[in-house]
């Protein structure tokens, strides 16, 4: 099968950064099913964990990707929830090999039926994004579907991709007005386009921000980005016994600043179900189900922004690089694998 993998830390402009490779046909077993991949889109950790290869290389490649949709060709003989011929939609699991090749291994329990109202390129722009968003919303920070009218919520760095499907998740599912932060007047028609009542500019301090705005203190704030940096004005913005929810790898924050207000501070990572396999892994199985349901109702939009062309080592290199950028807004995806 064609693949497209890592074996060191190189910029993602160097030619070798990411390689085109063939491979051997994987096998279904387990829980496992084989998936034929049509679309894959590129994510903040697809750069990570390139960055994070030994700078001096390694013999076994790194095959990349965390976000695919395409049709089950086979299954493994504990499989229940799926058959050949199914189109899926997920995230993969990151301890093992990711999506960016022809044939992709993914255990049953964190896949979903792809909506039957998008196209697999519209599709691959949202599972991980809509994993960590739905999450963060409703298991992480614990909100009620249904609830939370009167109360705000603030989300720092919206316009990227889980701030882009958080918005319509937060304001579809709950009755909570959210409050959305970016800098560029594109950034911020964008958020407002999917359903932000407010937007502040991020690159002044937040709390200023949100009172400039007369919008007072908020319950809840999710950060995206940057966490390090906003922390203090977080602290300030939220209301005592507020909650906090962060997904970034900030430099060092001094949580002591959260004990005045009794503020609780959540972690987000939507590869902890996979890469414990806990008992309640199947929980995003459920959610990728949900979520295409609101999409099929015209709910939920696709946050697909750019499509980068076929799924090959040059347009990932390019796609790589326009994240690390970070001018993107919404998802970048790639389609097919050429001829």
């Amino acid at each position: 099968m064609k693949a497209i993998a890592a074996f060191a830390a190189l910029p993602a402009d160097h030619p070798s950064a990411l390689q085109d490779l063939t491979l051997a046909d994987p096998a279904a077993s387990g829980h496992d099913l084989l998936v034929e991949v049509h679309a894959v889109s590129v994510n903040p950790v697809d750069t990570k964990v390139r960055r994070g290869l030994p700078a001096e290389g390694q013999s076994e490649p790194r095959v990349l990707g965390w976000d695919a949709s395409g049709i089950v060709r086979a299954v493994g003989p504990n499989v229940t929830l799926f058959q050949p011929g199914d189109r899926v939609w997920y995230a993969g699991a990151i301890h093992r090999a990711g999506s960016n090749s022809e044939l992709h291994l993914v255990d049953e329990r964190i896949v979903g039926r792809m909506p039957s109202s998008l196209g697999f390129a519209e599709a691959a722009a949202l599972p991980l994004t809509a994993i960590t968003a739905w999450e963060l919303l409703f298991d992480r920070l614990k909100l009620q579907q249904g609830g939370h009218a009167g109360e705000k919520l603030l989300v720092v760095g919206a316009a990227g991709g889980v701030g882009s499907i958080l918005i319509q998740l937060a304001r579809q599912l709950t009755g909570i007005t959210v409050i959305a932060t970016a800098s560029r007047p594109e950034t911020q028609a964008w958020v407002r386009e999917l359903g932000a009542q407010h937007v502040v500019d991020h690159s002044q301090p937040l709390d200023k921000a949100l009172l400039d705005a007369e919008l007072g203190e908020v319950d809840y704030a999710i950060s995206l980005t940057h966490t390090d940096k906003h922390f203090a004005a977080l602290v300030n913005a939220i209301k005592p016994q507020g909650k906090l929810a962060l997904i970034d790898d900030p430099e060092p924050i001094d949580i002591r600043l959260l004990k005045r207000k009794s503020i609780s501070l959540h972690w987000e990572l939507m590869f902890t179900r996979s890469l414990f396999e806990t008992d309640d892994i199947q929980a995003q199985h459920d959610l990728l189900n949900a979520v295409a349901q609101l999409v099929d109702a015209g709910r939920v939009r696709t946050t697909l922004a750019q499509n980068f062309g076929a799924i090959n080592a040059a347009n990932l290199r390019r796609a790589h690089a326009f994240i690390e950028s970070g001018a993107a807004s919404g998802k970048v995806v790639l389609e097919g694998f050429g001829a």
